[in-house]
């Protein structure tokens, strides 16, 4: 008999790894540190609000997986990078927490804007920055996650300003990725849809809103949460090995024309 050489399956798992999420607790960060604590990571939520991300965090824990809360504000840059640089080093990072303020052209106020580059780029950054930092010091590798959306790729009415912190995001992800290659940290991006949830719901109960945003997904569907989890694990894990200064974009083929 020949022999052959067979691709090994990869490994989507976790485990030994600490992962770092913050907006944790609700939306997009809290699916994404539920994916990863049943990945077999310790999940760290961040957020500003402690009920919520205590109540996250024990919900986690009742299903026998680690998960801890660590109250942040991450426009507070200086307090965030001492909790980082006193932390153990976090394998992954899923950079979460971001804002919009939608309004026309016109209606952008220098308070709007300052607002969302303050916590959609200057917070970002930063954040990546210290837990890079923290790996390079540790000489561990690590994957950073940083959630974009598929409005870093195109533009939209109403949201000039958004999309401008979101193409800057996918900037300084394919820099970071340039950077941190050598120390063997990942830099990817997360680009989604509009995604159906108990925030967005309310948006999606205006018909001629609903129709705009459903005749620009190719799906013609809303996406749900859980539809990016594994997006979410496969950036995190050793699967995703040879991927870094990347975007993967799941918009339902919003992007594809």
């Amino acid at each position: 008999m020949p022999t052959i050489d067979l691709a090994n399956a990869p490994s989507f798992r976790l485990d030994g790894k600490r992962a770092l999420v913050t907006g944790g607790g609700r939306g997009i960060g809290l699916a994404a540190a539920s994916a990863l604590a049943s990945a077999g990571a310790h999940v760290t939520l961040a957020a500003r609000t402690k009920a919520e991300i205590e109540d996250a965090a024990a919900a986690i824990r009742a299903r026998g997986q680690n998960a801890d809360a660590l109250v942040l504000d991450v426009t507070d840059i200086d307090t965030a990078q001492k909790a980082l640089a006193a932390a153990e080093p976090y394998q992954v990072l899923i950079n979460n927490a971001g804002m919009n303020r939608p309004a026309y052209l016109p209606d952008v106020t220098v308070a709007d804007f300052d607002a969302i580059f303050a916590l959609n780029v200057r917070a970002a950054f930063f954040m990546a920055q210290a837990v890079a930092l923290r790996l390079i010091e540790a000489k561990q590798p690590g994957s950073i996650i940083n959630i974009s959306s598929q409005m870093g790729h195109v533009g939209a009415a109403r949201r000039t300003v958004y999309c401008a912190s979101k193409h800057a995001m996918e900037g300084f992800t394919k820099a970071m990725a340039i950077e941190l290659a050598p120390h063997n940290i990942r830099v990817n991006s997360l680009g989604p849809t509009f995604l159906e949830t108990p925030m967005t719901r309310p948006f999606f109960e205006n018909k001629a809103f609903r129709d705009e945003v459903l005749s620009k997904i190719k799906l013609g569907r809303l996406g749900q949460l859980d539809e990016l989890t594994g997006a979410i694990v496969f950036l995190s894990s050793d699967a995703s090995s040879l991927m870094t200064g990347s975007a993967l974009v799941l918009d339902g083929g919003w992007t594809a024309e």
